[in-house]
């Protein structure tokens, strides 16, 4: 007899369908055959499957069954398509009946005494049941409250195998999942974050910390070690705008695709903030593998990248180039391309030299001119020009370190960041793919970069005496946009170009 059921597999960050063709032959030679392209772990489900229907009291007859998982070109991976298999083997079988497997997705790994365990991806499956006109999606019963995110469909938590056969039975009901349990606090906690009035002095610094938090661009920190680059980078996140639901969601799908969910948190609360040691590779940095996984930039999608000793990365920096323009990153592999998402703020912190004091005013610097430029060169001229804000950062005086007075507090830096932001939602209402001034394309900036005609002399004539080129002609224009916003003025003027053009100024020999 021939039974079929409803799956999914999650191929980048959206899902497909598979069905789980399942044939059984009474008559022939006992086997447990899996076919359609699955790797080890699908293969594996053989033995967990047949356990888990034993030990909860159903048959499991010892003679031929075929799995097939359609579509066949496929590849299949993991454990999550054991509960389909298993469904699959009872309809075969006769124990439970094949139409009540109709309008239903499952997912699920089995443990050998038939308890479900965590799935991988189970936001984008459930996006894809709903698309694929399910009313009923089976899920083990610790994934439900991620499935429940999406409306339009009844999320059942299944605990084991045997009270999903109850259940169909209508013996022991269980009841859909209750989506008012979703309710979570409206403001995470934020963790090993440092509040801004604890960064004595640098007050040029977390100003600019400000524009970029407000706008969403790029900055360089350049500076000797120990002058705080990399404490007040790790104060940003408190000062980020709150996520919107839109947000929300697309981190959510990919902590989910990622299998990165924090526990007991279903839905993302804080924009994320990753800083991986300088030693990562070039697939843990941009995404990759046999099947390609988020890496670390879709990880800080709509947060924040922080790349501490930017020039220990060498080449590795330059695969950034094309994520940084395009806000998505495209792997390639022979069976196919996935794009993931990739809209960050990166902040980069780096040590102009060697021994680290080049430039510094107290310390002298021990390291040739030679080996300053070499060391310098490991930032190329057109990854440098992709940071739209290029600080230096020198030392904190004695004084002000001992100062006994705080300065302000995230909160208040955060309440003129939230209005910035507000102001550009009402501005790009009608271009769904600009939340920020840093997502402004040439087109838009010609539209909504009004400058003042001092402020236009002011820029041409830093544009002559930088050698800006037209990507840093742009991003400065973005820059100034982001300042007037903090203003609350609508045309560019003078100020705000200057001040964008104070954040242009060379930090570095390169």
């Amino acid at each position: 007899m021939l039974a079929t059921v409803q799956s999914g597999a999650v191929v980048g960050l959206d899902a497909i369908g598979v069905t789980v063709e399942v044939d059984f032959n009474p008559r022939a030679m006992p086997s447990f055959v899996i076919v359609g392209l699955a790797d080890t772990a699908v293969q594996e489900s053989r033995e967990r499957v047949r356990a888990a229907v034993k030990n909860c009291g159903f048959e499991f007859p010892m003679k031929r069954f075929v799995v097939n998982l359609a579509p066949a070109d496929q590849r299949k991976e993991g454990p999550v398509y054991d509960l389909p298999i298993a469904m699959g083997v009872l309809a075969a079988t006769e124990q439970i009946p094949g139409e009540t497997l109709a309008g239903a997705m499952f997912i699920g790994e089995l443990s050998l005494d038939g308890t479900l365990r965590h799935a991988r991806g189970i936001l984008p499956l459930a996006y894809l049941a709903k698309e694929m006109g399910c009313t009923t999606f089976y899920v083990p019963e610790c994934d439900a409250a991620e499935a429940a995110l999406v409306d339009g469909i009844d999320v059942i938590p299944v605990p084991t195998l045997g009270h999903l056969v109850e259940h169909i039975f209508q013996l022991n009901l269980i009841p859909p999942f209750d989506r008012r349990a979703l309710v979570q606090p409206s403001d995470a906690p934020l963790e090993r974050v440092v509040d801004f009035s604890a960064v004595k002095g640098q007050e040029y610094v977390k100003r600019a910390m400000e524009v970029v938090a407000a706008g969403g661009h790029h900055a360089l920190l350049a500076g000797p070690p120990g002058a705080g680059k990399t404490l007040i980078a790790r104060a940003l996140p408190g000062i980020l705008p709150s996520l919107t639901p839109q947000e929300a969601l697309e981190i959510t799908r990919i902590y989910s695709v990622a299998d990165m969910l924090p526990p007991g948190r279903v839905l993302a609360q804080r924009r994320p903030f990753r800083a991986p040691h300088h030693t990562i590779s070039q697939p843990g940095l941009i995404g990759g593998g046999g099947i390609p996984r988020p890496g670390e930039v879709s990880l800080a999608h709509r947060g924040v990248l922080f790349l501490d000793e930017l020039l220990e990365l060498g080449r590795n920096l330059e695969v950034l180039r094309q994520p940084l323009e395009d806000k998505v990153v495209t792997i390639s592999r022979a069976r196919g391309a996935v794009t993931f998402p990739a809209n960050f703020v990166l902040v980069a912190s780096l040590n102009p030299c060697p021994c680290g004091y080049f430039g510094d005013a107290m310390k002298p610097c021990v390291c040739g001119e030679a080996a300053v430029r070499r060391y310098q060169q490991r930032l190329s001229g057109p990854m440098l020009d992709r940071f739209d804000i290029q600080l230096d950062v020198q030392r904190v005086d004695y004084e002000k370190l001992t100062d006994d007075r705080r300065g302000e507090p995230s909160a208040a830096i955060q309440a003129r960041v939230e209005a910035a932001r507000e102001r550009q939602r009402q501005r790009y209402r009608d271009l769904p793919h600009v939340l920020a001034n840093s997502d402004l394309g040439p087109s838009e900036i010609e539209a909504f970069c009004t400058l003042e005609p001092d402020a236009e002399a002011l820029l041409r004539t830093a544009m002559r005496k930088l050698q800006l080129s037209a990507r840093a002609y742009h991003r400065t224009l973005k820059v100034s946009r982001t300042i007037a916003d903090l203003a609350g003025s609508e045309p560019i003027r003078v100020e705000h170009v200057a001040e964008a053009v104070q954040y242009r100024s060379r930090v570095l020999l390169v």
